[in-house]
């Protein structure tokens, strides 16, 4: 199943089905990903360099239903190309978090894109009344993202280290303060 498209005003996020990212991922191919959307993958996002499926695809054979939150293309509308990805990393957890990621490609990257992404996948995600907390976990020396976070006034919790990027900073958000600040059109 395909979730609707989240819309901004400049981008289009679209929702990837289980069997479009498997097939990103084992066959390193974007055919079922981008067939009949009216959309093109040029900079071949998720193909090159696979980045969270590898995490998203196990996930997804074991629950097809968890592939509601996962991986979404996004979509430039003026050119109608694939500029990047976000994902939610799971299903909400037991207090009702969700941690979300995304990546843009280098040449659109410093034009806000990042920003409008994460606020349409945080809108979408907070009319779910599971989900009561939205966070954001990132490298101390990623300052360009850390901005970003910052512009939407989430707050800081502390450190963790990932066993893979090593120390990630934590940022949190409740749903209700987001959708206060943030919820209406901008």
């Amino acid at each position: 199943m395909i979730e609707p498209v989240i819309v901004t005003p400049l981008l289009e996020l679209h929702h990837l089905s289980a069997q479009a990212i498997i097939d990103l991922f084992e066959k390193q191919d974007d055919v079922a990903a981008i067939a009949g959307r009216g959309f093109t993958n040029p900079h071949q996002n998720l193909v090159k360099e696979s980045g969270p499926l590898g995490w998203r695809v196990p996930q997804v054979k074991v629950d097809p239903s968890v592939n509601k939150w996962f991986v979404r293309f996004i979509v430039l509308k003026e050119s109608k190309e694939v500029i990047g990805s976000t994902s939610f990393h799971g299903v909400p957890d037991a207090e009702g978090m969700m941690e979300i990621g995304l990546g843009i490609e280098e040449a659109f990257r410093n034009k806000g894109y990042a920003r409008e992404a994460l606020a349409g996948m945080w809108k979408w995600v907070s009319t779910f009344p599971e989900v009561k907390t939205l966070r954001y976990t990132v490298s101390p020396e990623n300052l360009p993202s850390i901005a970003v976070i910052n512009y939407f006034g989430f707050e800081f919790k502390g450190q963790q280290m990932d066993e893979i990027d090593g120390p990630e900073n934590i940022y949190e958000m409740s749903t209700a303060d987001f959708l206060k600040k943030w919820g209406s059109d901008e």
